[in-house]
């Protein structure tokens, strides 16, 4: 039985707070659901329409005022985070989020601050958005896929045109206003070939210093679907795993060598943390239990985790119970504890583990070679990066740890595979010969074609679902 303590909120009211319940979470807001004005090839959420057959989707504003009051009741914590997401969630239009804004300072407690967050694609924003966006210290995140032909390969609108000159457009707009952003690229099995053509366009060309890596892995349902996290077979737009490892790694070298400090990429971010022994790597797939990151429809609906909205997740809608009753619950309680009590032995006893830890649950679909079930898609491709990356990143632990600058590494690197033969084994450890480990020759931008216009709109009238 889980016991509740009544803490006091605004008005006559009490609330019965679950003594198990979290002083902060996560959660997304989906205004608009599946709603979007674009028609990505690998989206895993537009489908989930057929979940809310007749919806507007759209959030009216008695369950807006309903969600913020109830998050910020939720949170024992003087910052709060509101995040929205979906979907296209700038389809909801600037006066809705106005109203939001109002919300937030009419429900707010002494002495709470709030961060303001959207994941968008960026090509709605326009400078009015972007002077908003501004005003309230929002952190946009935008998804870009790479240079042109890499992000317009799947990123395409409902009429199967090219986005990237209207994402790009938005990006300026918000650099134009000094608006706090990362880019988000989701990498599929295109883009997962060209990893410094996607680096360098991101650094340099589309000037951001943020980034975050998403594996495309996009489950084949019996029927044939997408619509569930169900299956052991994944689409052709899905990454590799050594796809992947290869993908991260190449990257890894190219950023360790110049751009420590400078350029933040969040895997790199969350692999330091989880060498350096911290609670937290602060990336839910790399932590040893989750269940603190859910989401909540325009509707109300809350589920267990952006990942997993559909039926078998669903924990109930805030207009029933209150929402800190859902994200206590023994249900959510248990989906957090089960990434850590269904890892398989095979992972258990893995080397890298501690970097790991399993990833994300909804990649956990293969048998381990020992025939348990429970073993990460990418898990080939993230033991491969993870050997890569242990020299340096043990080096930068260390640098940390003595209060030193963990730019120092980019030196270090440099001095410790000076004069190092391509036959002799690496200086990093590993075992392997130079040549096929820290001396492997990086790819040469260009040197392997970007897709032509004609096989981007040919892969994408192929691929899609």
């Amino acid at each position: 039985m889980i016991q509740v303590e009544a803490i006091p909120v605004l008005g006559p009211v009490s609330l019965a707070r679950p003594s198990n319940a979290p002083p902060a979470f996560h959660l997304l807001a989906k205004p608009t659901g599946a709603a979007c004005n674009l028609d990505c090839a690998y989206c895993f959420f537009l489908d989930k329409e057929a979940f809310y057959p007749g919806s507007a989707f759209r959030m009216s504003d008695e369950m807006l005022d309903n969600y913020i009051r109830q998050l910020i009741e939720s949170h024992t914590v003087d910052q709060v985070t509101i995040a929205w997401q979906g979907g296209e969630p700038t389809l909801m239009g600037l006066d809705f989020y106005r109203r939001a804004m109002a919300l937030a300072e009419k429900y707010r407690r002494p002495g709470m601050t709030f961060l303001h967050t959207m994941q968008t694609n960026g090509t709605l924003i326009d400078d009015e958005w972007a002077s908003f966006f501004k005003e309230h210290n929002f952190l946009i995140g935008l998804s870009l896929d790479g240079p042109r032909e890499l992000h317009d390969v799947y990123r395409v609108d409902k009429g199967g045109r090219p986005t990237f000159d209207r994402v790009m457009r938005g990006l300026r707009h918000l650099q134009a206003h000094g608006v706090e952003y990362n880019l988000l690229t989701t990498v599929n099995h295109v883009n997962g070939d060209y990893p410094l053509e996607v680096y360098r366009f991101l650094r340099d060309e589309a000037g951001t210093d943020w980034m975050q890596f998403i594996p495309v892995v996009e489950r084949i349902n019996d029927d044939g679907l997408t619509l569930y996290q169900r299956g052991t077979a994944v689409s052709d737009r899905s990454v590799g795993a050594e796809q992947f490892g290869r993908f991260l790694s190449v990257i890894f070298d190219e950023w360790v060598s110049r751009d420590v400090g400078r350029i933040f990429v969040q895997t790199f971010e969350a692999s330091l943390r989880n060498w350096m022994g911290m609670a937290s790597s602060g990336m839910c797939v790399f932590n040893e239990t989750c269940g603190t990151g859910l989401a909540i429809e325009h509707n109300g609906d809350i589920y267990t985790c952006d990942h997993f909205v559909e039926p078998d997740y669903l924990l109930g809608n805030i207009d029933k119970s209150h929402m800190i009753e859902l994200v206590a619950s023994e249900r959510q309680v248990k989906f957090g504890r089960d990434k850590l009590d269904t890892l398989p032995a095979y992972c258990r006893t893995c080397d890298v583990r501690f970097a790991c830890h399993g990833e994300c649950p909804k990649n956990r679909f293969l048998m381990t070679p020992d025939g348990e079930p429970g073993l990460n898609y990418l898990c080939a491709g993230f033991k491969a990066f993870f050997h890569h990356v242990d020299f340096p990143m043990k080096i930068m632990a260390g640098l940390i740890q003595r209060d030193r600058d963990p730019r120092e590494v980019m030196l270090i690197m440099k001095q410790a595979f000076a004069g190092a033969s391509r036959n002799e084994p690496c200086p990093c450890g590993s075992g392997r010969k130079f040549k096929l480990c820290h001396g492997r020759p990086a790819p040469i931008p260009g040197a392997q074609r970007l897709p032509s216009p004609q096989s981007r709109s040919a892969v994408n009238r192929n691929m899609k679902s």
